[in-house]
This record gives C-alpha cells, sequence and structure tokens, in this order.
C-alpha cells in the first residue's frame, strides 16, 4: 500500500538528486504496472516534461531515433541487448574500422574515470575525447536517439563493464537501487561522483542501515504502509517502521551502498555452503559466448546452471557449424561446442572458491524471455519458473 504521502515524498526526493526541468524528454517503454516506471511519470509530470508513452516496448530501439529522449527509465536487461547488438555490428566491420572503435572506446573510458571522479580531465584527453567522440562516440549515441543526458536503470544487478562501456560512450547510467515498498529509488548515482561497481548513494530523506546478518533495512517516509489485507506479511517486512528489504547488502568506504543479492536467492549445497547466484551469474554473463545464464545449486552436491549461447558469437567462433548454430539445431549433442563452453567455464571461474564454480551446465537453444514467462515483464529472471520448466534438464546435471 503506497499512499499520496509516498509518492509526494519520493517526487521531492527526487527533485534533490536529479537536474530534470520542463525541457526534458522521457521515453516511457517499461511497464506502468510497475513502481519503477510509475513513479518516473509521476515525477516527469511534476518537472513539466514531457513523457512519450510507447506501446510497444519490444519496438524501443527503433523509437528513440523519434522519440529523442534527454532521458529515460531502464532496466540491466535493455543495456545487455544493446551491447550485445552493437558488438554484432562490429564484428562485421574491417579490421581498420574496429580499431578505430576500440581506440575512441579506450579514450572514452579514460575521460570517463575523471568524469565519475568529479576530476577535470587534462587538455589533451579531452582533445583526443573530441575526434573519438566525432568518429566513433557520436555515432553510438544516435542509436540512443542521440540527446541522452541521463538513463536511470534499477531492477536488477547489471555488469559493471556494461556500465563502464555506456559511459565511456557518453551515455550517463544512472544505476540505482530500489523496491516497490520503497515507492521505488532508495539509492543512485550523483552527478558528479559515483562508483560502478555500486548503487550509489542513498536518495535524500531516506536512512538505509545493515543488519547483523548483513540484510539491507530502509526507512523513510517512501516506505510503504504495509500489504494490503495481509498483516502477518507486513509484519515479516516492517520493523518499527524499518523496511526489511530481503536484500544483502554493505556500504564501501565511500559511502556507496552495494547490493549484493536476494537472501532469499542464497541457496546452501548439500554440503553446506552458502552461495550467491548473482555474484556467479554476473562474472560468467560478462563472457561474450553467453547470452544468459541462471545458476543452481540448492541443496545439490554441487553448482550447475543453465546457459543460453551466444549463437552469433558461436557462428563467428565456428564457421564450419555455423548452419547449425544458426538453426540452433543439435546444440545440445555437439561435443565441440559443449567442450568449448567447459574449457571456457574453467577459466573464467579460476578466480572463484571451488564451491561457487559451475561443474555441470545445460545449454538451452532458446532464450529466457517475457514470452515464456522465464523474465518477469520488467526483464527479471524468475528463478521459480524456470527451475520448475526445465526440471528434467536439472535434475540430468546430477544423475
Amino acid at each position: 500500500m503506497l499512499s499520496q504521502d509516498n509518492f509526494i515524498s519520493c517526487i521531492t526526493n527526487h527533485a534533490k538528486r536529479l537536474n530534470v526541468t520542463e525541457k526534458d524528454v522521457s521515453l516511457c517503454f517499461l511497464p506502468l504496472s510497475h513502481i519503477f516506471e510509475r513513479s518516473w511519470t509521476f515525477y516527469m509530470l511534476y518537472k513539466g516534461a514531457t513523457n512519450v508513452f510507447l506501446e510497444n516496448p519490444k519496438a524501443v530501439i527503433e523509437e528513440l531515433a523519434k522519440a529523442r529522449p534527454t532521458v529515460m527509465c531502464t532496466v540491466p536487461r535493455f543495456y545487455e541487448k544493446t551491447y550485445e547488438g552493437i558488438r554484432k555490428e562490429e564484428a562485421k566491420w574491417p579490421i581498420v574500422k574496429r580499431k578505430i572503435f576500440d581506440r575512441a572506446m579506450s579514450i572514452g573510458h579514460e575521460y570517463s574515470d575523471y568524469l565519475k571522479n568529479n576530476s577535470r580531465p587534462p587538455s589533451g584527453l579531452a582533445f583526443k575525447r573530441v575526434i573519438a567522440d566525432k568518429l566513433v562516440l557520436k555515432k553510438l549515441r544516435s542509436v540512443f536517439g542521440g540527446n541522452v543526458r541521463f538513463f536511470p536503470c534499477a531492477g536488477a544487478a547489471i555488469r559493471p563493464e556494461l556500465l563502464r562501456f555506456f559511459h565511456a560512450a557518453g551515455i550517463f547510467v544512472n544505476y540505482g537501487y530500489g523496491a516497490t515498498e520503497t515507492t521505488a529509488t532508495v539509492s543512485c548515482f550523483k552527478d558528479d561522483v559515483y562508483e560502478f561497481e555500486s548503487c550509489g548513494t542513498v536518495m535524500p530523506g531516506t536512512t538505509v542501515k545493515i543488519s547483523e546478518n548483513g540484510e539491507i533495512l530502509i526507512y523513510g517516509s517512501t516506505v510503504f504502509k504495509g500489504y494490503y489485507n495481509k498483516p502477518e506479511e507486513t509484519a515479516k517486512v516492517l520493523k518499527d517502521e524499518w523496511y526489511c528489504s530481503g536484500d544483502q547488502g554493505k556500504f564501501n568506504e565511500a559511502g556507496n551502498l552495494i547490493m549484493l543479492d536476494r537472501i532469499n536467492d542464497i541457496f546452501k549445497t548439500s554440503g553446506g555452503k552458502f552461495v550467491s547466484p548473482q555474484k556467479i551469474e554476473l562474472l560468467l554473463g560478462d563472457d561474450p559466448f553467453i547470452e544468459q545464464i541462471v545458476v543452481l545449486g540448492d541443496n545439490r552436491k554441487f553448482i550447475s546452471a543453465l546457459i543460453v549461447p551466444s549463437f552469433d558469437a558461436l557462428s563467428r567462433q565456428f564457421p564450419s557449424i555455423s548452419q547449425a548454430i544458426r538453426h540452433k539445431k543439435d546444440l545440445l549433442s555437439e561435443f565441440l561446442i559443449t567442450e568449448f563452453y567447459r574449457k571456457k567455464l574453467e577459466v573464467i571461474q579460476e578466480e572463484l572458491i571451488p564451491y561457487e564454480r559451475v561443474v555441470k551446465f545445460t545449454l538451452l537453444p532458446e532464450p529466457f524471455s517475457i514470452e515464456n514467462d522465464a523474465l518477469t515483464s520488467t526483464l527479471k529472471i524468475s528463478r521459480k519458473v524456470i527451475s520448475a520448466m526445465y526440471a528434467g534438464q536439472i535434475d540430468a546435471m546430477y544423475l
């Protein structure tokens, strides 16, 4: 239950943190039934900005060029898919063009490192950045309409590498953390100082503390009144007006909030070891040959994973079997492919503790999507649905 006071507090808190004016244009493509886009829409109305409503979220990339938003609510999956699309196009370019692109991005990364620390880049670097912008970075921003000031992003964990990439291109992805029960935003980046490995700093008017067991607790005027007609459920999460988020987190030395995992998602193996699936998924999901991954192992003797491969990357890597990959036929029984992923996982997982490493995996021919209920309408992984949907394949990995 969210009151008018909750929304007013949310709006005024955002006004203190974010610089939005009546000149801004926002493209609304996330579901208005969810708190993130709903509260953002109220904030746009409050600031007198223009809000463009998109009926078909799948057409967001095509419509960006028409709406040319300066601000826009986004989720991590949006950047994952966009990044994959950019890399797919890059792979088609001549080697000289790829080198120019990589050099421009390298300059963009160096320039971004100064901006995130509120430091002035050296004049030489600033000059190089102007050239890189004209050759490459400006074209990247044109994919988003070419008018971007900043894009709020929340709803799930995002790989820091993705944030760095888009910031290097001059697209300020303002990553944050929040919940429906807190009328959306609890923390987000400031516009002058931020860390890509964090969810930013706590919003004005909000107080956050970490419990003894590492749970994020939230207090303030945006915290909800309870669950409708569910007093027992309300009592479990509202304690002395503090909302017990169910998320595990911590503060770093700079005061930035870091969300580690959903406490309910953390599982224990049959050997008694606690494992954070999000940590492993973020690490493995950064590989260009892995499009999606879900890590499993609750009350099992080892960790396993369901992996959706990047079929475009595989086609480039294995041109001799690209036809089979393109049609996704016989992929699961293709020894060359499964052995390729096994060796790749071995290398990537060297930094993990042995009990955190994926021992067995299953490659899936179709991605997790909203259509097959594996993703929610805000593009979050639905672990329970996926576990039930692929129960046979999961059990087979433990035979």
